[in-house]
């Protein structure tokens, strides 16, 4: 039997996190290999203890020498978004993973290993704000930034800025909004924004010190589940099924395309919200405002407490929609 197995993973640092889960599950399906991962995002990895090594992508030095003459070592490149049950959206992407490589998925979860000084670290400038109230982790933009996104605004995978603002203005009497963006993203009023470069870990490490979190289909849903802290996750043009996890509140459209455009292959829309392919003709379509207000207004989950009173100032011209739940 081959003593190593390399992983090969392309993509964003969210689907990296997501990919810690494919390692766990064939970690203990194969406890004696030792796993070698070649990644985008090497981070991710570091202090997995279900890891020999870890290198970041077009950094490999003596890998081949290392890993592969001679060697009888199994290598995962296959790119799991190809595969027909994730391309049908009949499993989640962590499941698909694991049947493309032919490891038996046990429910295994993301992890995110931090050390100790990791687990500790909050930017001296967010430590110094005053906490009046709950902090809400708010991040309703994402992206991999201005150099790889034409727009500020991904209507695939964005709440639109006007419907942000409105949701601030609903949740900011309850609590201090910290807004996580890129310094291009819109600025919303009252809020706290951070839109400071830091290193990812840093950055998810906020998760620790946040009291509830609202996110989009982005990095900081899976970091939320790699820490076990269950969030509200809004989604417009993917999936919970494909993408989320049951532990989160999870809202898709009140009203759904999913046919795709004439431009749509083996995927309904493009991660990146091509504008021509907004299918769409107002926000009002788009999001279950009440509904995820109303989620931040009621306890955390793991809280057994008497239901509070529902937000009592609907949305203007805002539909409520179907609330669902992400399968793990």
């Amino acid at each position: 039997m081959s003593e190593y197995t390399v992983f090969n993973i392309e993509g964003g640092i969210g689907k990296h996190i997501l990919s810690t889960a494919v390692v766990a599950a064939y970690k203990n399906n194969n406890p004696k290999k030792k796993i070698v991962v070649v990644c985008a995002w090497p981070e991710v990895f570091l202090h997995n203890k279900d890891v020999h090594r870890v290198y970041r992508l077009g950094n490999v030095p003596y890998f081949y020498e290392d890993y592969i003459n001679g060697k009888d070592t199994e290598v995962f490149a296959q790119e799991p978004y190809r595969q027909t049950s994730h391309i049908n959206k009949r499993k989640q992407l962590i499941e698909t993973w694991c049947d493309m490589i032919g490891t038996k998925y046990n429910g295994e979860m993301p992890k995110l290993e931090m050390n100790l000084r990791e687990k500790n670290y909050i930017d001296p400038e967010l430590a110094a704000i005053q906490k009046t109230k709950p902090i809400l982790l708010f991040q309703p933009f994402g992206g991999p930034g201005k150099e790889h996104q034409a727009d500020n605004y991904s209507w695939v995978r964005d709440i639109h800025p006007d419907v942000a603002q409105y949701m601030v203005d609903q949740l900011k009497e309850q609590y201090q909004i910290l807004h996580v963006c890129y310094d291009f993203h819109t600025k919303l009023n009252d809020v706290i924004r951070y839109e400071k470069v830091v290193p990812k870990k840093n950055l998810f490490n906020l998760l620790r010190f946040a009291d509830r979190c609202l996110f989009v289909d982005s990095s900081f849903q899976h970091a939320a589940a790699a820490f076990n802290k269950p969030s509200t996750v809004v989604w417009i043009g993917t999936q919970p099924q494909s993408f989320g996890y049951e532990m989160h509140d999870n809202f898709t459209p009140p009203v759904q395309f999913p046919s795709g455009t004439i431009d749509s292959y083996l995927h309904d829309y493009n991660f990146t919200g091509a504008i021509h392919e907004c299918p769409y003709d107002d926000v009002t379509q788009m999001f279950d405002v009440d509904g995820i207000i109303n989620s931040l207004l009621q306890p955390p989950r793991q809280q057994n407490v008497p239901k509070p009173t529902e937000v009592q100032t609907p949305a203007p011209n805002v539909k409520t929609g179907k609330h669902k739940k992400g399968r793990k």
